[in-house]
């Protein structure tokens, strides 16, 4: 029996982003949703432990043990204690280091579905201890629930109520490594703080468009220094009557435009396919 779960896509509303503490970590605070758009997970029992990588951004990927999706899935086998084996297909249908948090979510999706399908004897804590010794984002991207995110990540808030956000993700097809965004970043003085804001009552897309334009992603003025063609990416979204707000995900290089329907979210995208062809832009909604 093979068993299939998603792996959706990490959006960065805002992320806020201080300087880095002697540690070398920066504080940050972030509000962070999923789509409903990801790359998929499919698991059946085996003897042993394997990764088959699929879908049109896996060429090129490591199916061994640095891969994510299998570090995830041989330290839960390990925390539980279990000397089963599955057969995981990653399909990978979201672009690599794009700032949307795919390995965290191929990952936490692999640790769900391996739970529920070997009956392992882990709780939720033990999972997320699992989730966490993955990276800043495991713990987020297990549940794939809107949560405000602090410290170094780890830090889990819920997220104040928000409407489902109809939305338009897009990639330039460019690479926007975190490391270098980050050392971009403290090499411009790091002029951001790690503040986290209160929003007011929102119940529409445009409500909570207004409030997200008094907040901001820190890391994207370093990220279009390293690669200008995610400015283009943004002015392109800035220049369409459907965006409310545009903003760089994450590091980058995925950019998203908040729109007020879904009908609004799939023109831009249908518009944006056929002026950039190589582009990566797809409709979603965000938080549903």
């Amino acid at each position: 029996m093979t068993l299939a779960v998603l792996a959706p896509a990490k959006v960065n509303l805002y992320l806020h982003v201080a300087p880095p503490q002697p540690s070398g970590f920066h504080p940050l605070a972030s509000l962070m949703v999923f789509a409903d758009i990801g790359d998929q997970v499919r698991a059946e029992p085996a003897g042993d432990l394997s990764l088959n990588i699929e879908g049109p951004f896996g060429e090129g990927l490591s199916n061994g043990p640095d891969n994510l999706v299998m570090r995830a899935a041989s330290a839960l086998l390990e925390a539980a204690k279990s000397p089963s084996g599955a057969r995981l297909t990653l399909v990978k249908a979201l672009p690599v280091a794009a700032g949307l948090g795919g390995g965290s979510s191929d990952a936490g999706a692999a640790l769900r579905l391996l739970r529920s399908m070997l009956g392992l004897k882990i709780d939720d804590a033990g999972l997320q201890a699992v989730a966490e010794s993955l990276g800043a984002d495991g713990a987020a991207c297990l549940w794939a629930r809107s949560v405000t995110a602090e410290g170094r990540g780890e830090r889990l808030s819920p997220a104040p109520p928000l409407p489902p956000l109809p939305a338009v993700l897009v990639n330039p097809g460019v690479p926007a490594p975190t490391g270098a965004v980050y050392r971009t970043y403290d090499e411009m003085g790091a002029p951001g703080g790690a503040d986290r804001p209160d929003p007011p009552a929102i119940s529409t897309p445009a409500e909570a468009a207004a409030w997200l334009e008094r907040c901001r992603n820190d890391l994207e003025a370093p990220a279009l220094k390293l690669e200008p063609r995610i400015g283009h990416t943004l002015d392109a979204l800035r220049a369409r009557p459907e965006a409310l707000l545009t903003r760089m995900s994450g590091s980058g290089a995925t950019c998203f435009a908040l729109c007020a329907t879904q009908e609004a979210a799939q023109s831009l995208a249908a518009r944006l396919a056929r002026d950039h062809p190589g582009w990566w832009a797809r409709a979603c909604n965000l938080g549903a």
